[in-house]
C-alpha cells in the first residue's frame, strides 16, 4: 500500500516548515551529494555507529564480510570536519538514490502538513528533528560496533507517522494497493506499513548494509511518545484518538 494524499480540509496554515524540510532534502542530494555520486560528503557526512559510540571519527578504509556469503567489501572513509556527533542532524538530510529520496519526501509531503498545522511551525520542526535523532539511537543500540554508514530523512519521517497515526487515526488517506487507488483509513495505512517494518526488520540480518529497519521502528515509537509532549498547550492536545 502506497500513501499518496490525504484530507487536509481543516487546514489553517500554510505548512512553511514541511516545504523547507522537503527543499533542504532535495537540495542536498542534487547540490552537495551530487546525485548520490559525490563519495567524499556522502561518507563524511553520514552517521556511522562505531564514530559514535566512540567518538573517533574513522578515516581509512574499512572491510566488512558478509557471514552469510563469506564476501567481503570495503567502505571509503572521509574525514569529518565537524565533531561526528552533528552528522546525526546533518545523515538527516541526505538520501542513497533517487528512489530513497522520493519515497521519503512523499510521505512527508503528505503526512506532514498535518502535523505541522497541530503543532505550529517551531514545535513540529524540534518534533521532526527529535525523532530522527530517537532513530539514529535506535539503530545504534542495534550495533555499536557497526561501521556501515546511516543516512536517510527515514526515521525523523516515520516519527511523523508515529504522531500522524495517534492524533489522526481515522483520517481518510488515499492510497494505490496494488494497481487500484483506494481510501483507507490511516490506522489501515500506516498499520500496514510499520507492521512490514517490524517485519522486515525481524527477517532482515543484523550488521549488514540495506534499509535501516531499527531506525524505522525507533522513530515510529518516539513519534507516538513524543507527539502528546510536543502537542502540549496546542490544539493538538484536545484531540482524542478517532478524531480527524
Amino acid at each position: 500500500m502506497f500513501p499518496i494524499g490525504d484530507d487536509n480540509s481543516d487546514r489553517t496554515i500554510t505548512p512553511y516548515v514541511n516545504y523547507l524540510f522537503i527543499a533542504i532534502n532535495v537540495m542536498v542530494f542534487v547540490f552537495l551529494q551530487g546525485l548520490g555520486g559525490n563519495d567524499t560528503f556522502n561518507y563524511a557526512f553520514s552517521l556511522v555507529p562505531k564514530e559514535i559510540t566512540t567518538g573517533i571519527d574513522l578515516t581509512a578504509p574499512q572491510i566488512i564480510r558478509d557471514a552469510a556469503s563469506g564476501q567481503t567489501a570495503q567502505i571509503p572513509n572521509y574525514a569529518t570536519p565537524l565533531p561526528v556527533y552533528f552528522n546525526f542532524l546533518s545523515s538527516m538530510f541526505m538520501h542513497g538514490g533517487f528512489m530513497h529520496l522520493f519515497g521519503n519526501m512523499l510521505f512527508l509531503w503528505v503526512f506532514g502538513d498535518n502535523l505541522e498545522n497541530m503543532l505550529g511551525h517551531i514545535r513540529f520542526a524540534l518534533f521532526y528533528v527529535a525523532c530522527g535523532i530517537a532513530a539514529a539511537f535506535a539503530q545504534i543500540v542495534m550495533d555499536t560496533g557497526s561501521i556501515i554508514p546511516m543516512l536517510g530523512a527515514s526515521g525523523a519521517i516515520s516519527g511523523i507517522l508515529g504522531g500522524y497515526i495517534l492524533l489522526f487515526p481515522t483520517r481518510r488517506v488515499r492510497a494505490l494497493l496494488f494497481n487500484v487507488f483506494t481510501t483507507v483509513p490511516a490506522y489501515v495505512a500506516l498499520g500496514l506499513w510499520i507492521g512490514m517494518q517490524l517485519l522486515q526488520g525481524y527477517l532482515s540480518p543484523a550488521g549488514q548494509g540495506g534499509v535501516a529497519y531499527a531506525a524505522h521502528i525507533g522513530g515510529f515509537i518516539a513519534g507516538l511518545v513524543l507527539i502528546k509532549i510536543f502537542a502540549l498547550g496546542t490544539k493538538a492536545q484536545n484531540i482524542s484518538p478517532g478524531q480527524g
